[in-house]
């Protein structure tokens, strides 16, 4: 138990240091914008409770808030894909559902379920996240194309370090 949370801890402080550190100073174009801390929200146990889920989201989040000099921006959107995620995780769970013990990484529940559920989880999170820092839907064939884009790049990123990284 106690090695889940010095895994968890060590992974958060790891995923913030290159998310604000790494990704976020590399600038190709205006509409890629890859946020790949969201993969320890996407790497909880699923036993987690939703209470933990949000408070664990709202740190998360305030962390890269406050090296970034974002108030609120990248809290609020992963607060959001936290409500989202036990949804998500029953919408497509398996059909004898998940096994105890197990994670939800690609090397429990293979490529195609891990694509899906980091697909609808780094779409809705970079959906909210854009229309936040548009603050509307004025440019709207702007944000879609930057969330697609930053999306795509992400989830690449993500299913990228399940197969280097995250061997268990």
């Amino acid at each position: 138990m106690i090695k889940i949370y010095l895994r968890n801890i060590l992974r958060f402080v790891i995923l913030v240091l290159f998310q604000v550190l790494v990704i976020n100073n590399i600038q190709i174009t205006p509409l890629l914008n890859p946020l790949i801390y969201t993969l320890f929200i996407l790497l909880l146990p699923f036993e987690t409770p939703g209470w933990l889920l949000l408070i664990v989201a709202f740190v998360l989040g305030i962390s890269v808030d406050i090296f970034t000099n974002t108030p609120g921006l990248h809290t609020s959107a992963t607060v959001f894909i936290s409500v989202f995620r036990p949804f998500v995780l029953r919408s497509i769970a398996p059909r004898d559902g998940y096994e105890a013990g197990t994670f939800p990484r690609l090397a429990f529940y293979g490529f195609n379920w891990f694509f899906r559920y980091t697909l609808i989880l780094v779409f809705i999170h970079h959906l909210f996240f854009f229309i936040l820092e548009a603050f509307g839907f004025s440019n709207f064939l702007f944000i879609i194309s930057r969330t697609l884009l930053s999306s795509f790049v992400s989830v690449f990123l993500i299913v990228l370090s399940q197969y280097i990284i995250y061997r268990d």
